[in-house]
């Protein structure tokens, strides 16, 4: 029997459901700080997951979600009873997040982490139009659409997949590049890309057609130029239960409909 934690924190989003949990839950196994404990318990959905793993990224805490919100992909199931023991037998999965430095009109360099995505999309009824460089090498001279993205294996299944982008296990070693609407050429579909290649997007007409960009939450408007790699510096932990792990969530989502 593995170890059982004795230092929890819960933290909670603001839906009433995630704080009189955590009120509970607390009453039973106590409430450490954050920055002491051995396990951070989230509860709320997948977004204040994401805004969990950013605040505690490079710290070394795993993170343990449990469903209080709308969405709940990242998030274990809601149990008040055993949790030392589910927490004790839970899979860690490490996850590096992807690096966004932008180039605003006004010559602003913008930098920011995403644990989902880095998405750009058109700001106005035009199209976007995009060229798309990967390692140096110009692989699409112009893309139109009405966004694009690349997306590391936790998001493949958020954004990216409402795109028709493909779901990357965990561990694997791959980003998903994705269109949104693509228009020109129409029958492209994305690309699967080495982690370790780092993708560069510039904006092409962009009086015309403006273009905004966002990691995760963090948008910057009228972006120019826009360069994209995972983070190897940068590390996350998240744990899920040992009989609903990510490579079996995967699984299922492939034959949902």
């Amino acid at each position: 029997m593995p170890r059982l934690p004795q230092s929890i924190s819960f933290l909670a989003s603001e839906a009433e459901p995630a704080q009189e949990a955590a009120q509970r839950l607390s009453a039973l196994y106590g409430n450490d700080r954050p920055e002491t404990a051995e396990i951070i318990v989230a509860l709320g959905g997948d977004g204040f997951m994401l805004q969990t793993l950013h605040r505690f990224m490079n710290t070394g805490t795993p993170i343990y979600g449990m469903n209080k919100g709308t969405i709940g992909f990242l998030m274990n199931d809601y149990r008040e009873t055993g949790l030392r023991e589910r927490l004790a037998e839970a899979v860690e999965n490490t996850i590096h997040p992807l690096t966004m430095t932008a180039t605003d009109a006004e010559g602003e360099t913008h930098r920011a982490l995403a644990i989902n995505e880095v998405a750009l999309f058109r700001q106005s009824y035009q199209a976007a139009k995009l060229r798309i460089t990967i390692d140096g090498q110009v692989r699409l001279e112009e893309l139109v659409c009405d966004g694009v993205m690349v997306a590391t294996p936790i998001g493949s299944t958020a954004y990216n997949l409402s795109a028709q982008g493909p779901i990357i296990p965990v561990d694997a070693p791959l980003l998903a590049l994705t269109p949104v609407s693509a228009f020109r050429p129409r029958r492209w579909r994305g690309a699967l890309l080495p982690n370790h290649q780092t993708v560069e997007i510039t904006v092409l007409e962009p009086e015309k057609r403006p273009v905004n960009a966002v990691a995760d939450a963090t948008e910057v408007k009228s972006v120019r130029h826009i360069t994209i790699c995972e983070s190897m510096d940068d590390t996350g932990l998240i744990l899920f239960d040992s009989d609903h792990s990510w490579d079996e969530r995967i699984l299922a989502e492939q034959f949902r409909y």
